[in-house]
């Protein structure tokens, strides 16, 4: 019978993970699945308690929070990974949205609904995905991300929304999106590189998917998906104030590939330095750096197993 870790952010969505905490305790009761649950005290709680949990034994780890939590389990894993070795025990992971965005798990195709999320650990389906690693700022010997990585505008978006108490979910990110247009207008003079092309041009955002989705509501790659090798790019250039008001619902809607000022593209390995200005970023709304000026994204192919509704 297989062994679970809950590993819980208490203070995910503004206080919502100590909340479901019973609700989490029932479902998992429920189901009759073996499981222990801990709850997270400080940041980079969860990599510690996750790389404990694979070196304990057991099959899954679970990030029960937002998408940070899972953030930090992705990370332990890999650590862990990277410490034994792949041919020693490796655990799974597992997704329960607690959070505030829970961008993360929808990119993986799992369920927000907590008792149906629970009934996919039960069932216990596999799905192997890629993991993205981004070096630079606070973290030039890398970190992991499941789901994105944000450059610029969209970055601070998530630093503003961080910021704001009295709102959950996707009106959060809405609300700082409004405040950032004033705040975050200047884009910085970049090169990018991949795919063996150079550019040169005013990025407002750059953003770099192995998901599909980030604040909450914002379909950054609307057909991306988190095990076919190659991250799916959105790179906005510099518009005016009322442009980016027009482009919101087209993010809204995944749409914005249609627009003029809007590149796509598809890659596994891609490079950012500022030229002229800074570089903010974040992975799975985890701060990179607020003033960076040189980034590195790669994507490493089929590295963990996901519990996922989606064979």
């Amino acid at each position: 019978m297989a062994r679970y870790k809950i590993i819980v952010n208490p203070i995910s969505g503004h206080g919502n993970g100590k909340a479901s905490m019973p609700q989490i305790q029932g479902y998992l009761q429920h189901f009759n699945l073996d499981f222990d649950l801990v709850e997270t005290a400080r940041p980079w709680h969860a990599v510690e308690l996750t790389m404990q949990a694979v070196q304990d034994g057991y099959d899954v780890v679970v990030a029960a929070g937002g998408d940070g939590t899972s953030n930090e389990v992705l990370n332990g894993l890999m650590l862990a990974k990277e410490k034994s070795g792949a041919s020693e025990h490796s655990a799974a992971m597992g997704i329960l949205s607690v959070g505030r965005g829970n961008d993360f798990a929808f990119g993986m195709g799992l369920p927000s609904n907590l008792q149906a999320a629970c009934q996919v650990l039960a069932v216990n389906q596999r799905r192997k995905v890629d993991v993205g690693c981004i070096y630079g700022g606070e973290y030039p010997g890398g970190r992991y991300f499941g789901n994105g990585v944000g450059i610029g505008f969209d970055a601070v978006v998530g630093f503003e929304a961080a910021k704001i108490t009295r709102l959950r979910g996707f009106p959060n990110y809405i609300v700082a999106a409004l405040k950032t247009i004033f705040l975050y207008f200047q884009a910085p003079q970049v090169q990018i590189r991949f795919n063996g092309q150079i550019q040169h041009l005013s990025t407002l955002m750059i953003s770099i998917m192995n998901g599909r989705r980030m604040g909450g509501g914002f379909m950054m790659a609307p057909q991306g998906l988190p095990d076919d090798g190659l991250f799916d790019l959105c790179i906005a250039e510099q518009v005016s104030r009322a442009r980016i008001f027009a482009l919101i619902p087209h993010f809204m809607r995944g749409t914005q590939a249609q627009q003029a000022s809007i590149q796509t593209g598809r890659t596994s390995e891609i490079s950012i330095e500022a030229l002229q200005g800074n570089l903010p970023a974040h992975a799975d709304g985890e701060t990179i750096c607020t003033h960076g000026k040189q980034l590195m994204v790669k994507l490493l192919p089929s590295q963990i197993d996901m519990i996922s509704s989606v064979g």
